[in-house]
């Protein structure tokens, strides 16, 4: 099912992801696809591909944001996100509420790396957040969707997400994934807990 919805989709997809690209491109110069090692399923790490939504040197602007900013610090600790980041671009905002951003990760469904549905795929410093559920996590590969992007995503707290991720892993079935994928549209349509 992975194989073939994400061939199909990427086939369908492929001209916005090129205008999208060029767009990208054309506000800085900088690379239009961003790719970040992520932990999957056993732990194995994988390139992660996401349209770039933020600053092209994002990663150096956040080291100096939690450096020099005491709240924006205790904020990135709890959530691992900023309400309002000011790293991501206004073309950005906009394909980060449309979830246009993660379609690239069509082709991390291709390579095996994720499954359509499962948890969203967490850096390193993550995985302290996870605990004794770390295990849980890595029990089936992570998604370009789940139960945290259709329960609240960004609404929910990070404990939550965790709670997600493991009812998740230790319930599914196909049934429930294809639920998921049914509940992800409107999700996406109405931009629910997208930041």
């Amino acid at each position: 099912m992975d194989i073939v919805i994400a061939s199909i989709a990427l086939v369908f997809v492929f001209p916005l992801l090129l205008v999208v690209g060029i767009l990208i491109r054309l506000q800085d110069g900088g690379r239009a696809v961003y790719a970040q090692k992520r932990y999957g399923q056993n732990g194995r790490t994988f390139k992660c591909y996401k349209l770039r939504s933020m600053v092209a040197n994002a990663d150096e602007r956040l080291q100096e944001i939690l450096a020099t900013n005491p709240a924006a610090r205790a904020e990135w600790e709890e959530t691992q996100k900023f309400v309002n980041d000011p790293r991501i671009t206004p073309l950005g905002h906009f394909i980060r509420k449309t979830s246009i951003d993660e379609l690239p990760q069509l082709w991390n469904i291709l390579r095996g790396d994720m499954s359509l549905v499962g948890p969203r795929p967490i850096v390193e410093n993550e995985i302290a957040k996870y605990g004794e559920f770390y295990r849980d996590y890595c029990a089936v590969r992570p998604g370009l969707t789940g139960l945290w992007q259709v329960e609240g995503r960004s609404n929910t707290t990070y404990e939550e997400r965790v709670q997600l991720d493991v009812k998740y892993t230790r319930t599914r079935t196909f049934t429930g994934d294809f639920m998921i994928m049914l509940r992800t549209v409107p999700a996406v349509l109405l931009s629910r807990g997208a930041r």
